[in-house]
Parts: C-alpha cells; sequence; structure tokens
C-alpha cells in the first residue's frame, strides 16, 4: 500500500489529504481534470465530471495521463471502474467530428458530421432536437449539417453525451496589419504558451489569474491571427482598458480601434463592445445584432467569458466560422453554463495554477483571511426571527462590521485599500464611516475613471466600491482587499475580488484578503462555498476573531 495523499472512490470521487506532503504536487495534477466540490481545513473532496476530463482531454491530456496522475498519487489501487469509466469518458470526445467537405448534391465545402461508429451516429440521428439541424445523409458515416447550426449541433451533442471535436475550420476574416510593440517588455513563457496552444486549436478558454496579462494573451492572439478583431467586454471602463493597453502594446492606432458601448458608435479594424450593448433589446429585438456581421470578423475575444451574458451563448452559435477566444480567471459559473462555453467558445486549452504563477514571481503572493464578527444579541433576535429570503442581507450588512473595517483600514496604514461591499446602502455608509470615495454601478464612466487613476497614483488610499469592481479592473498597487458582502457563494466573485490584489506591487507588499463574516449564520456558510475556489488554487484561509483585531486596533 502506497502513502499517497489521494483516496479515489468508486463514485468517482477523490479525497485529497492536505497536511500530506506532497498533497501540493497531487493536486496542481488532479485539478487538471477533477473539480473541487469542498474543502474543509483537512480533507478536500474533488469529483471526476464528464466536462472536467473532456476540457482535460482537448488541453491535451489522455486518458493515460489522468489515470497515471491517480495511480501515482493514490493511497490504494485506483477502483476498476473509475479507471474503466475514465477511459470510456474520455474516448467519447472526437468519435464526432465535425468537418467540411465537398459532397454531390449538396455542394462544396459544406458543413458535415463523421463518425465511424455507426451506431454512435445512429443514436445521434435519432435525437430528436438534433434531426432538425441534419439535411442529408449521403453515405454512410456522413451526415450533412444545415449551414447554420454549427453551433446548435455542438450544444446538442454534448448535452446526450457526445461531444463533436470541431475540425471545420474558420474563416480568416479580412487581413488586418497587428504587431506586438515589445520595445521595453516581452510575453512571459506561460503567455506565450498560451497563445500558441490557443492559436492551434483555433477557438477555446484560456484561464489565467487576474493579474497574470490575460489582455496580453488577447494582443498577441491578434497579432498571431492578424485580422480584424471584435473584442467583448463587462463594461465601458474595461473597454477602455483594453484599448489603452492595445494602444501601449501594440502597433494599432487610435484610429484603428474603435468603442462601441453605451455612449459610443464606432466600428473599426478593431472594435470593443460591451456585453451590455449586444444584449439591449428594443421593441424585443436585439438593437445592436448588426455589430456581429458589420465587418468580416477573423477573431472574436469574450473578456470574463465566464460572465458571458445568456443571450450572448445564443448569438454565439452563429459565430462558429470565426475563431473564439474566451479569457478568464475561473470557469466556474454560477448559471451551470459552463457546457455552453465548452461547446461554442471552445474548451479549455491553458490553465495556469495561480500558485505556480505566483512562484514564478508574476503575481504577488497573498495571504487570506476569515473575519468572524459577532452579532450583538438584538441583532440575533432580529436574524432568528426574519424570514429565509431576509437572513443573508441583514448578517451581510450587519453594523458591528464597521468598526472592524476601521480597525483593519488603521492596521493597513499606508497600503492602498479596496472595501467591497455587495449593497448600496451599506456602501453609503461605509464610506462615511471612512471619509472615503465610492464607486457603485450609478458613478459615472469618467468619474469611476478619474477615482481609479487617483487611486493608482497614490492620491487616494481607501476606495469603498461595489460589484462594479469586480470586473476587468487594472489596480496594480492595490494590496488590501476588505470585502463586507458579496453574491451569496459566488466563487467567480471570490476569483475577481482576490485578482484585484494579485498584479505585482512596486511597494513589495503582499496582499491581504480579508472576508467579514457575521458569526453562526448564513453568511458564514455562503463563505465556505466562496471558499472553494481558493482552495482550488492552493490559497488557505486563516480565521480571526473580530474583537481581537478592534482590540489591537484600540
Amino acid at each position: 500500500m502506497a502513502d499517497g495523499p489521494l483516496i479515489v472512490q468508486s463514485d468517482r470521487t477523490v479525497l485529497l489529504e492536505v497536511a500530506h506532503p506532497d498533497a501540493e504536487s497531487a493536486r496542481h495534477e488532479l485539478a487538471i481534470f477533477a473539480e473541487l466540490e469542498r474543502a474543509p481545513e483537512h480533507i478536500h473532496t474533488y469529483r471526476i465530471t464528464r466536462l472536467g476530463l473532456w476540457n482535460a482531454r482537448a488541453a491535451g491530456h489522455d486518458a493515460e495521463d489522468m489515470l497515471s496522475t491517480l495511480d501515482r498519487w493514490s493511497r490504494f489501487p485506483v477502483p476498476p471502474s473509475v479507471s474503466i469509466d475514465i477511459r470510456e469518458t474520455v474516448g467519447r470526445y472526437g468519435r464526432l467530428v465535425i468537418e467540411r467537405d465537398d459532397v454531390d448534391g449538396f455542394g462544396e465545402n459544406v458543413l458535415v458530421l463523421r463518425s465511424t461508429d455507426a451506431p454512435v451516429l445512429a443514436e445521434m440521428a435519432r435525437n430528436k432536437r438534433i434531426q432538425p439541424l441534419l439535411i442529408g445523409h449521403p453515405s454512410p458515416g456522413t451526415y450533412v449539417v444545415d449551414a447554420w447550426a454549427r453551433g446548435h449541433i455542438k450544444q446538442e451533442l454534448l448535452k446526450i453525451g457526445w461531444p463533436a471535436e470541431d475540425r471545420a475550420g474558420y474563416t480568416p476574416g479580412t487581413p488586418h496589419a497587428i504587431e506586438l510593440d515589445e520595445t521595453d517588455w516581452t510575453l512571459r513563457p506561460y503567455q506565450r504558451k498560451a497563445v500558441d496552444i490557443f492559436t492551434e486549436g483555433g477557438s477555446g478558454v484560456v484561464v489565467l489569474p487576474c493579474g497574470a496579462g490575460k489582455t496580453l494573451v488577447g494582443a498577441a492572439a491578434m497579432a498571431d491571427t492578424k485580422t480584424t478583431t471584435l473584442i467583448l467586454v463587462t463594461n465601458t471602463v474595461s473597454a477602455r482598458q483594453w484599448r489603452d493597453e492595445l494602444l501601449k502594446r501594440t502597433s494599432l492606432t487610435a484610429d484603428e480601434i474603435g468603442e462601441y458601448s453605451g455612449q459610443v458608435k464606432e466600428v473599426k479594424p478593431v472594435t470593443i463592445a460591451t456585453y451590455q450593448i449586444l444584449t439591449a433589446k428594443r421593441r424585443g429585438e436585439y438593437a445592436h445584432l448588426a455589430l456581429l456581421d458589420a465587418l468580416d470578423w477573423g477573431l472574436i475575444v469574450y473578456d470574463e467569458v465566464h460572465l458571458l451574458p445568456a443571450p450572448v451563448f445564443k448569438l454565439t452559435a452563429d459565430l462558429q466560422a470565426r475563431r473564439r477566444l474566451g479569457l478568464t480567471a475561473t470557469l466556474v459559473r454560477e448559471d451551470g453554463r459552463e457546457g455552453d462555453v465548452f461547446s461554442l467558445i471552445g474548451p479549455k486549452r491553458f490553465d495556469a495554477p495561480w500558485k505556480e504563477i505566483e512562484a514564478q514571481g508574476f503575481i504577488s503572493p497573498a495571504a487570506c483571511y476569515e473575519v468572524r464578527v459577532d452579532l450583538p444579541a438584538s441583532e440575533r433576535l432580529e436574524y432568528a426571527a426574519s424570514a429565509d429570503d431576509e437572513r443573508y442581507r441583514l448578517a451581510a450588512t450587519a453594523p458591528a462590521k464597521i468598526d472592524v473595517v476601521r480597525s483593519l483600514v488603521a492596521r493597513h496604514d499606508g497600503e492602498r485599500i479596496l472595501v467591497i461591499g455587495q449593497y448600496l446602502d451599506q456602501i453609503d455608509v461605509l464610506a462615511e464611516a471612512l471619509n472615503a470615495p465610492k464607486i457603485t454601478g450609478a458613478t459615472p464612466v469618467d468619474e469611476r475613471e478619474e477615482l481609479y487613476q487617483a487611486f493608482r497614483v497614490g492620491e487616494i488610499s481607501v476606495l469603498v466600491v461595489s460589484k462594479v469592481a469586480n470586473f476587468s479592473i487594472d489596480l496594480p498597487e492595490a494590496s488590501v482587499a476588505i470585502q463586507v458582502s458579496g453574491s451569496f457563494g459566488s466563487r467567480q466573485e471570490e476569483a475577481q475580488r482576490l485578482g484585484r490584489l494579485l498584479r505585482p506591487k512596486t511597494s513589495g507588499h503582499t496582499a491581504s484578503f480579508y472576508t467579514l463574516i457575521a458569526r453562526d449564520t448564513v453568511d458564514q456558510d455562503f463563505a465556505q462555498n466562496r471558499q472553494r475556489f481558493l482552495a482550488e488554487q492552493g490559497y488557505s484561509y486563516t480565521i480571526l476573531d473580530a474583537d481581537r483585531i478592534t482590540a489591537q486596533a484600540a
């Protein structure tokens, strides 16, 4: 019997003993194809899922690689049923292939679905949701797919457990010269590797920590493809940050980059549009759908792809002939639509673990703390008497948290501090208590940019922000985040908020990430789910008592 850190169970769960000396090495390899489900102090539970296996296969890992990981680190023999299941599940990827070919009676370069596995092809062709997408069966092993249905058939095939490998190629788009300007910088090795793997695969998702240079990966992909590019981003501030980075890092000029948002409607060879404008409706119709065909785009970049609004999936289903690059810090989606990202944007092509990039010195180290706050007796009684849908708000916005925030700000005097809240009335109270400016969704874009810039250069040391600051905001000198309330148990939000701190600091400060929790409430329950993301990346929480922090400050 080996003494490894893993125990593989027949239900496809894998237990990881956190204190084992080989735990970190095993976790790093296991995370390639398994998803963390629970992360208490001593034993972490992973689950091997079909989508995880297919993403790993698309990224170049075969079944033998995955089984080798389990065999190498497992304390007991891997159950035969798990080994068989992994081989068979991984073997499903690519048994169906989408290609282009000349077909008699249908024309040249038509879309076809092929397989050498006749029973699989027959099962697929009988499916009621797939049948309408097929317009011919010219030969054994081949079906002709309706030209518009490339994305839709991939979605439906994934649902029935047969993910198709898409080899149908991409339109080159209108050529447009783009070069990287590496005069005073150069792509990091992992960025170059991510771009090369994406370019070879044609479409897919690159997963990198916030602060690890996802925008530069996008710029390098544009330089490799040299084509007109549509970049979709979360908000206008993000659009302008993309524009500034492209002007700084590439040969593109201001005349070549357009902004398409609620404020400006420009279509240029490189156009940066917000998700909001693409999903805006007028009289029940998408008012700006023409943007998707305004130019012959050769590349579409989806920034923060884990936040892609549901309507954009439907629009993306019609864009399968164009190269698609998704950029994100985490593939976790709170709506469970990871499968749609896989089938419509593309599989995960590259995933760099956060702690690995930290070890290379490219992102700042971070210490994570959970600060537990006791509610006064009167608030505990109010909480106990409240309906379930009110309890989280009461716990998350507990007034007792305000003094703790003051104490933490004092503890980190001289550092750049973000105080983050979910509720607008709480943000108002925090801003007044700290005598600090605030940014919410109601703050005009120009004012937001002014406040962010003042924070960057040190004119402001404390900034109170709502969830608008979760996404694509470049604040490299932020070294402290105090999360007072969040979106229930959102792991993707945890990734974004920690990510605000990970850009390397000229100050040399280690990042400190605090989450304030009302003890013995649903606030604490939701925090455990959010922390799963940190455990996935190799971070751990230190539990602090709020009373001790306020006593130290006094």
